[in-house]
């Protein structure tokens, strides 16, 4: 099977791209990492006039309806300029949880416009919600319940990404209805997504950087070893980018099987955008642990996207458990 964006998939990437490079990526992360969440939300409104907050949104609510593999590619993009904030919950885990409840009601056609961000925890993998203090609804998931929480602490828990901040939660009330298993699921293929950009990102600046810098006299990416290990990234981006697509098919048809494809595809985006920071690294060399330097910004998002939905090797298991029940039907299948 060939995975390929259609011309309207791609002409969303480019739109978006323009719009996340019009607002200056690095710059708005600084700021939402330093307690200014001004560009950050100026940027999230302009999502909103697009349409692409209401992106997995139904259309009676004011969204588009349309896809998971629509939702990746906006969550992809959302990497690769590496947007702060509580976007994936907003966009993809939030509307999922919400589908056909009352809450849903209320707070769907905000999400889908831009005029509402939301922020989820799963208490399985984690107490703390991403950035519940910049959200303007907050949800607790536990076991199969969710319900309406409010962040506790004066200070958030820091990652090692200086633009997330995890506060810890303090149940409210309940959420009647709340599709749990599907928006945690949806969190997973969206990080995957996300990683995905992260990745891209990563690779794009170590390319760039490699025709600039000069030793012996000429471009260290004329060097083969330079070369190779770029091309390695290449080749890491291009395995788990159909493992993506696959798990977004198969969410979309409500395949048995859905969660392991969304598990396998967290792990090779995961594994792509690590192995990524780690030959960035060696490309720049000593400049890329400067924390003036922009290439940080994607560098620690690689590595707190590695652990955020479930660890790899939770993730593995959770492999290994659907293929040892006999689920062996191909991704996306």
């Amino acid at each position: 099977m060939r995975f390929a964006r259609t011309t309207g998939q791609q002409d969303m990437a480019e739109a978006l791209r323009a719009l996340l490079d019009s607002g200056g990526g690095p710059t708005v992360a600084r700021s939402w990492a330093n307690g200014d969440p001004a560009p950050w939300r100026r940027i999230w409104e302009r999502l909103g006039e697009m349409g692409l907050c209401g992106v997995a949104i139904p259309e009676r609510h004011g969204g588009l309806e349309l896809g998971a593999v629509e939702l990746v590619v906006c969550l992809e993009e959302l990497g690769h300029a590496g947007l702060p904030g509580p976007c994936l919950e907003s966009i993809a885990v939030v509307p999922a949880l919400l589908a056909g409840t009352d809450s849903g009601q209320r707070w769907l056609p905000e999400l889908a416009a831009g005029r509402a961000v939301a922020t989820a925890a799963f208490t399985e993998h984690g107490p703390r919600a991403l950035d519940a203090d910049a959200a303007d609804v907050v949800f607790r998931c536990d076991g199969e319940n969710a319900e309406l929480a409010g962040r506790t602490g004066a200070e958030p828990e820091r990652s090692l990404d200086p633009a997330r901040r995890l506060w810890a939660l303090a149940g409210g009330t309940p959420v009647p209805g709340a599709r749990v298993a599907a928006a945690f699921d949806a969190g997973v293929l969206g990080c995957a997504a996300q990683s995905l950009g992260v990745a891209r990102r990563l690779l794009d600046t170590s390319i760039r950087y490699a025709g600039e810098r000069h030793q012996f006299g000429r471009p260290v990416g004329g060097f083969q070893a330079v070369k190779h290990h770029l091309a390695n990234v290449a080749l890491q981006l291009e395995f788990a980018r159909p493992l993506v697509h696959g798990a977004c098919l198969s969410l979309d048809s409500g395949a048995e099987h859905a969660a392991r494809d969304v598990s396998a595809a967290k792990l090779a985006a995961s594994e792509a955008a690590h192995f990524a920071a780690r030959t960035a690294l060696q490309v720049h060399g000593a400049i890329g642990y400067a924390a003036e330097n922009d290439l940080q910004l994607w560098l620690t998002k690689a590595t707190a996207l590695r652990s955020a939905w479930g660890t790899a090797t939770w993730h593995r298991r959770r492999v290994a458990d659907a293929l040892a029940a006999g689920c062996t039907a191909p991704i996306g299948s």
